[in-house]
Parts: C-alpha cells; sequence; structure tokens
C-alpha cells in the first residue's frame, strides 16, 4: 500500500463542511485516512487579497498509483465546485499531493514532493504536526526542520484538533 500525504485546503462556502466532504470522497475514492491533523485558518499565500483558508493535512493508505490519485484527487476538486479561474485564487477545495512514499516523481503533470511543500506554512504547520520525522525524499531534512526554516511569515492558527470539526 502507498502512503500519501495530502493537503486539503478552501476558502469558500462553508469550510469545515468542504473539508469534510473531501475527506469522505477522498475516503471512497483514493484510500483508507490513517491520520489527520488539526484544522488550520491561514492568509491567503500567492494571491493575498482574497478569504483566508482552512487547511488540513491528511495520510491516506492507498493501492492506487500517483498519477491515479492526482486524477481522482481532481475530479474530486470538481465534484466539489472547484473553478480554475486564475493561478492561486479563491477555491470551494484544493487537494494536493505533498508526499507519495518517498518517491520523487517528475512528471509533466505531476512533481512529488509538491514543488512549494518548504516554502508554505499553511503546509508545514500541519504536515509537521502529522508526519514530524518524515524525511523529505529531496532535501534529506525532516518536516520540523523545514518549518523551523520556512521563510513564509503569513499568519498560521490551529483553530481544532478537535474530532467534533472534521465529522
Amino acid at each position: 500500500m502507498n502512503k500519501i500525504f495530502i493537503l486539503l485546503g478552501t476558502n469558500l462556502g462553508e469550510r469545515l463542511q468542504q473539508l469534510a466532504k473531501a475527506r469522505k470522497k477522498l475516503e471512497q475514492q483514493v484510500g483508507i485516512i490513517l491520520q489527520e491533523s488539526s484544522i488550520y485558518e491561514t492568509a491567503a499565500w500567492g494571491v493575498e487579497d482574497q478569504p483566508a483558508f482552512l487547511n488540513q493535512v491528511i495520510l491516506i493508505s492507498s493501492p492506487l498509483s500517483a498519477c491515479e490519485c492526482l486524477n481522482l484527487t481532481q475530479q474530486i476538486e470538481l465534484d466539489l465546485g472547484r473553478i480554475r479561474l486564475k493561478k492561486w485564487g479563491e477555491r470551494a477545495i484544493d487537494i494536493d499531493l505533498l508526499y507519495f512514499n518517498d518517491e520523487i516523481i517528475n512528471d509533466p503533470n505531476l512533481t512529488i514532493p509538491h514543488p512549494f511543500i518548504s516554502e508554505r506554512r499553511f503546509t508545514m504547520e500541519p504536515l509537521a504536526e502529522i508526519a514530524p520525522t518524515y524525511i523529505h525524499p529531496v532535501y534529506k531534512k525532516n518536516n520540523v526542520s523545514l518549518l523551523y526554516n520556512c521563510k513564509d511569515e503569513l499568519p498560521v492558527k490551529k483553530i481544532s484538533n478537535d474530532e467534533s470539526y472534521r465529522h
């Protein structure tokens, strides 16, 4: 079974419900959720003039290949109302593959580890929470070290690690 770290993000509509719907669809279509980080409220990155995001990292166990996972996660985004109008713009849901086992993948449609992983505090905070000692296969540093060295200064606030927020 493959171990896949996935970042979920949303800044439109009922954000907690969007995260819950995404987790449910991922379990139905991709694999079993082994771990979930707390939910974090984060300032928008890239295009900052938009509503704050809710973000969460999950770890999934799946028999699917990385490309199959990408295709399914993109379909789930569409099913949950994602419309791609502009890069880093507002979205009902965003599902990013962060790590796929300890593989390095450089395909035209998929780069693993995610190319911006260590530049985004909103990714590193929840990732370091559930996988502090996981070693980035390119940088050869663990997630805690990557978080410590992250230069992103946008605010990231844990809003809950309470199960009632997630289900």
